[in-house]
């Protein structure tokens, strides 16, 4: 028993020596712990290990978190789905179309309905006229009333019958092209697209005006010119926005790229940028153009009339330019 209690012991002891032998390192272990938590202003003056510390491994790239400003910019501007949805669904309940389905099935119904009921009253006419309700003198009155009650309700459906069917054959007129959604406020397209809807909105009713003739009887210039600079219009516009559509998207890549991919994406953005404001310019030189003609149109000068059409080629080259960007 002694030996193995002196055994047991000498084994422990063997042990105990060993850990007091790596107390050093226990203690530089632990002061390289404590100084990832501690900045080195609060340190003191505590000697440094001899020894570098040893390297972290690399953290891996998460993707960035939207921030919380971005979120409250876009709560701001109506994106919220909830709301978004209930707008949607206001609308669809309020366009033509759908007030006109709902007009013919209230209808239809209606129609129905006193079909039935002037049917019930006609079989109940039609056998109280023929005694079979066997109950004497009132036979006739109940016939009477049955036939009257007949006529009723089957002038209330023939009135649901005629409206039915104007309503099915009422045609809604074509409605007007809802504007298209403007950019994030946070993107660099969104101030370039409130211009262009603006000068959409002027150039309109620039050209609505060369189309009505002047006081004097004359048109201010030719129906085609007008028609050629509307639709070089409309073109230009949809490669604008189309040129805005892909700023958009480098923007939203930009913002899930890693912090070293942005500079490029954020450049190239300038570019686009760029671009597209020599666009805005040369849609806004039609405007200008436009314009003078419409200025220039009561004193039947003719230079004004011709820069109508050399801004339209400018513009339908430039239109040209920006699709094959966009």
């Amino acid at each position: 028993m002694g030996q193995g209690r002196r055994k047991d012991f000498g084994e422990f002891t063997a042990k105990l020596e060993k850990h007091i032998e790596k107390l050093p390192d226990y203690a530089q272990r632990a002061q390289e712990k404590l100084q990832r938590y501690i900045p080195p202003s609060e340190q003191g003056s505590s000697p440094r290990p001899a020894q570098p510390p040893r390297p972290r491994p690399p953290m891996p790239q998460m993707p960035p978190m939207p921030k919380i400003s971005q979120q409250l910019t876009s709560m701001a501007s109506g994106q919220i789905p909830v709301v978004a949805e209930a707008k949607a669904k206001w609308a669809r309940w309020n366009e033509p179309a759908a007030k006109l389905e709902r007009q013919k099935r209230r209808t239809s119904r209606a129609l129905t309905f006193w079909i039935l009921l002037t049917i019930l009253c006609g079989l109940f006419a039609f056998v109280a006229g023929a005694g079979l309700l066997k109950s004497g003198e009132a036979d006739v009155l109940q016939a009477i009333a049955g036939g009257a009650f007949t006529i009723i309700f089957g002038t209330f459906g023939v009135k649901s019958g005629l409206r039915l069917r104007t309503l099915k054959r009422t045609v809604l007129p074509a409605a007007p092209a809802a504007p298209p959604p403007l950019p994030p406020a946070r993107s660099v397209a969104r101030e370039p697209m409130e211009r262009l809807a603006e000068s959409e909105a002027s150039l309109a009713e620039l050209l609505r005006q060369l189309s009505q003739p002047t006081s004097l009887g004359t048109m201010p210039v030719s129906e085609i010119a007008v028609a050629d600079a509307r639709t070089t219009a409309a073109e230009a516009a949809q490669a604008l926005r189309g040129l805005a559509g892909r700023i958009q998207a480098i923007e939203r890549g930009r913002d899930a790229a890693p912090e070293r991919e942005r500079g490029a994406l954020d450049a190239a953005i300038k570019q686009l940028r760029e671009q597209l404001d020599d666009g805005l310019d040369g849609y806004g030189g039609l405007v200008a153009a436009a314009g003078h003609t419409v200025a220039a149109s009561s004193d039947g000068m003719t230079s004004s009339k011709e820069s109508l059409s050399d801004a339209t080629d400018k513009l339908a080259g430039l239109a040209m330019a920006l699709r094959e960007l966009s």
